[in-house]
């Protein structure tokens, strides 16, 4: 059987203190991690790796593998002593080599009596890393692809690809599996990216209902009119009925943020008043003051 260094496959001396360990395993796994790694035989170093660490993390598995591994420079050739797999019991495992499981079959493996929490395990999962983007309506309508940098924390450093899918509204996450923070031998943990919409020139949200301010003359709301309004798909054509009122709402449906249920489009009905600011201007409206019987105040009068 071949004889394992664990303390040449961690890259420690063999009087390392535990925090020397867990250092330098650490740094192996990360380099190794096959979610990592480029190399074609990460996979096997990576295991091997987290068997050394195994050993040698454990004070009474590091003091045996000490005692009974200190003839290992007369060759590379190593024979437990007789019985000794009998007296610490079956492993089979499947997750070590040979070698280990002749010297420690029954020690428990991953997380046993001196694993030492989910920080130590070897097969522990790494952490959620959340971040934030901030989009434009536009983006949030027809979706996008935002190259962002990866947060502190991550697997990996540079700029990461995010497809934000149309329809996204504020406050809602996109998951990307496996690109959070390395785990301790375990998968990756996983990236949230929460979306912010930013606020848009014409348009308010909520939720996924869209309502745009649209101002319009006093003679469009008394008599009629078809007026161009802007929608976040293209500009279409909208009939003002006669006799509209300031802060009507008119809804094109279907027009707001797309979805399963998509939001919907309020243009809201804003008359705005032509400045007297010529004696014409101030003839029509003396000439309208006295041939429309109109007083704005008649409700509040009657009180």
């Amino acid at each position: 059987m071949e004889y394992k260094d664990y303390y040449k496959i961690l890259g420690v001396a063999r009087d390392a203190s535990q925090d020397e360990i867990k250092k330098a395993y650490r740094k192996l796994a990360r380099k190794y991690h096959p979610d990592v790694s480029k190399e074609a035989d990460a996979e096997d170093k990576f295991k091997e790796v987290g068997e050394a660490y195994e050993v040698l993390r454990d004070a009474q598995k590091r003091a045996q593998y000490d005692q009974f591994g200190s003839n290992y420079r007369h060759g590379q050739s190593f024979n437990p002593p007789p019985g000794w797999d009998e007296s610490m019991g079956g492993f089979g495992g499947g997750n070590f080599s040979s070698f280990f499981e002749n010297l420690f079959g029954g020690m428990g493996g991953m997380g046993g009596a001196a694993g030492g929490g989910m920080g130590d395990n070897f097969f522990a999962k790494g952490e959620d890393v959340n971040a934030k983007i901030t989009i434009s309506l536009e983006d949030a309508y027809h979706g996008a692809t935002k190259a962002i940098r990866r947060p502190a924390g991550a697997s990996q450093g540079g700029t990461i690809n995010v497809k934000v899918p149309a329809g996204i509204s504020s406050g809602k996450k996109i998951r990307l599996g496996g690109q959070g923070k390395a785990g301790a031998g375990g998968k990756s943990g996983d990236l949230f990216i929460e979306v912010n919409i930013a606020p848009h020139k014409l348009y308010r949200l909520d939720d996924k209902d869209i309502y745009l301010d649209l101002p319009i003359a006093p003679w469009e709301a008394a008599l009629g009119a078809k007026v161009t309004v802007p929608t976040l798909a293209g500009k279409i054509s909208l009939t003002i009925p006669a006799g509209a009122r300031s802060g009507q709402k008119m809804r094109l449906k279907g027009r707001g943020l797309p979805g399963k249920e998509p939001g919907d489009e309020f243009v809201v009905l804003q008359i705005m008043t032509p400045a007297a600011d010529s004696d014409k201007a101030k003839q029509l409206y003396q000439q309208m003051a006295e041939e429309m019987p109109f007083n704005p105040r008649e409700a509040l009068e009657k009180v």
